[in-house]
């Protein structure tokens, strides 16, 4: 059985940090594209950044490039998303997923397999 579960989050303030995990089990976690998406409510999902394989291949939507940050550990069959500078809006359910082969890092259905979810508020 094929599971992702992501950890991390919590209530921080704007201007604070927090580091989310996910830890997958059940796949070849090295033959996937890691992603990491987020959800505000009343609002679509959305892309955050996704890592290949090989530690090096990164993409990052516009918006997050400088302040956040996914890297991943093959032998632990772990992605992370380093968040800093964190902004009110940046509040969300934040989702890690998996992909095998995407044709589109930043398109959610490109995505087999999905979190529950991990709650990051940042209060003003």
């Amino acid at each position: 059985q094929i599971q992702l579960v992501e950890s991390g989050g919590g209530l921080v303030q704007a201007g604070g940090s927090l580091r989310l995990s996910c830890a997958a089990s059940g796949l070849t976690f090295s033959r996937y594209i890691m992603g990491w998406f987020r959800q505000a409510p009343g609002k679509e999902r959305e892309f955050v950044a996704a890592m290949a394989w090989n530690n090096i291949n990164t993409y990052y939507d516009n918006w997050v490039k400088g302040r956040f940050t996914i890297s991943r550990d093959n032998a632990k069959n772990t992605v992370y998303l380093q968040m800093n500078s964190l902004k009110p809006e940046d509040t969300a359910v934040y989702y890690c997923a998996a992909a095998l082969a995407p044709r589109a890092w930043d398109r959610s259905t490109e995505y087999d397999y999905w979190g529950q979810g991990t709650q990051v508020t940042v209060s003003s």
